[in-house]
C-alpha cells in the first residue's frame, strides 16, 4: 500500500471498530434476541459471545501487504462470533475460499493476505436470513441498527474500495434481491462508489457448499470458455450477476 492508502486503511478499520463498540453498547438485548433466532430455527446449540463483531485480522495488515481483494460477505455466523475467534470467513467458507485460491496461482491471490474481509453487517446470526427474525423479535430499535450499520458499512467500504483501488467482490448475493435483508446495503453500494469504482465490483455466489465454483464451472460450461483466462471468466461472470441485482 501507498502511505496514503495505508492511513486510510488505518483510520477506516479504526472507525470500524469504535462502530462496532457503539453498537454494541446500544444494543444489549440484542444477545438474548440472536439466541432466540438460533433456537425458533431450530439450530444446534453453540456459545453466544460477541453480538457485533469485528474482524480482527484487519489489525494484522501492514503496510507492506499488497491487497488485491476486497470480500463482503453477509454477517458473521457461529465460528466468527466466538471470542477466539473475532475474524470473518474462518468457517467452512473461508477454508474452502482459501483453498481455491491456493489451487489457483494464477489468480496470485493469498487469500489471507492479499484479501480485507468485510460484511454487509457486522451483527451476527447462526444462518444470515435469521437476521430477519431478529430485527422483528427486537422491533424498530434493532431493526434500525441492522439496517443502519450496513448503510454504515456500504458507505465506509465504497470509499476504502476507490482509496485502495482493488476490486470488491460481493460473495452471496441472494439477500441483495428486492424484500432480502441487505437491500439497504445494496442500494447504498451502489450509490456510494464512483462510476470508474463501480467498474471493479463484482457479485458471485457464497463460497460455501462450493458454489462459488459450481456455478464458475456452470458458466464456463455454458458460455464454451474452458480455454479463456481463468480471472477473465471470473470477471464475466461477476459482472453477469451484477447486472442481475443492481
Amino acid at each position: 500500500m501507498t502511505e496514503a492508502q495505508w492511513k486510510y486503511f488505518v483510520d477506516f478499520k479504526e472507525d470500524l471498530k469504535r462502530k462496532i463498540a457503539e453498537w454494541t453498547a446500544a444494543a444489549p438485548q440484542l444477545t438474548e434476541l440472536q439466541k432466540e433466532a438460533a433456537k425458533l430455527a431450530n439450530n444446534p446449540e453453540y456459545s453466544f459471545e460477541t453480538p457485533v463483531v469485528y474482524n480482527r485480522a484487519l489489525d494484522e495488515v501492514t503496510p507492506e501487504d499488497e491487497i488485491k481483494l476486497i470480500v463482503i460477505g453477509d454477517n458473521p455466523g457461529k465460528d466468527e462470533q466466538l471470542s477466539k475467534n473475532n475474524r470473518y470467513l474462518v468457517g467452512q467458507a473461508g477454508k474452502i475460499a482459501e483453498g481455491y485460491f491456493r489451487r489457483n496461482p494464477e489468480l496470485g491471490v493469498d487469500f489471507r493476505k492479499n484479501v480485507i474481509i468485510l460484511n454487509k453487517t457486522p451483527v451476527h446470526s447462526a444462518k444470515t436470513a435469521q437476521l430477519k427474525t431478529i430485527a422483528k423479535l427486537g422491533g424498530s430499535e434493532i431493526a434500525d441498527l441492522i439496517q443502519k450499520s450496513q448503510i454504515w458499512m456500504a458507505e465506509k467500504t465504497a470509499a476504502l474500495h476507490a482509496a485502495l483501488g482493488t476490486e470488491l467482490w460481493l460473495v452471496g448475493y441472494s439477500e441483495l434481491k428486492d424484500k432480502g435483508i441487505f437491500c439497504a446495503y445494496r442500494d447504498t453500494l451502489k450509490a456510494s462508489c464512483t462510476k470508474e469504482a463501480w467498474e471493479r465490483v463484482y457479485v458471485f455466489q457464497h463460497f460455501s457448499m462450493n458454489r462459488f465454483s459450481i456455478d464458475l464451472g456452470d458458466y464456463i460450461k455454458a458460455a464454451k470458455k474452458e480455454n479463456a483466462p481463468l480471472e477473465s471468466n471470473i470477471h464475466e461472470l461477476g459482472v453477469l450477476h451484477r447486472n442481475e441485482i443492481f
